[in-house]
């Protein structure tokens, strides 16, 4: 019997962005802003209509949260914390623990570094090559 999956609202996700901003603040600039709801609608509708299994939806709710930038602070924070509960609500465990190592994966993931399947076994296994930018 297949389950159906629980996706996260557009509200969930502004409510992730405000804790990401509050609890975890990165610049004296941060702010609590939706640049684009529109792109937040779309994101979780594209996710919805996604081929793939769980973690293939989870890469692309990541991706496209941090590389469309619907908020004006905290994107990968958010994209972050928007995932991982994204796989708690449907039964799976999440292997990352929390460390602001992390921020430079997520930074990774926006420079398109990592391909999906790099970041779908991140997301398995909580283990994933060091992002490192070569020097032109």
């Amino acid at each position: 019997m297949k389950t159906e999956i629980i996706y996260p609202s557009i509200e969930r996700i502004i409510e992730y962005n405000l804790l990401a901003v509050t609890l975890i603040p990165a610049k004296k600039s941060d702010q609590v802003k939706v640049l684009s709801s529109k792109k937040l609608e779309d994101i979780i509708r594209d996710c919805k209509e996604l081929n793939g299994d769980l973690y293939d939806k989870a890469v692309f709710l990541i991706s496209n949260l941090i590389r469309q930038h619907p908020f004006a602070s905290a994107n990968r924070r958010t994209a972050f914390i928007t995932t991982k509960e994204f796989l708690l609500q449907n039964g799976e465990r999440f292997k990352i623990v929390d460390n602001p190592l992390h921020a430079k994966i997520m930074l990774g993931i926006r420079e398109r570094y990592y391909s999906d399947q790099e970041i779908k076994e991140w997301l398995q296994n909580g283990e994933i090559r060091e992002f490192t930018r070569f020097n032109r």
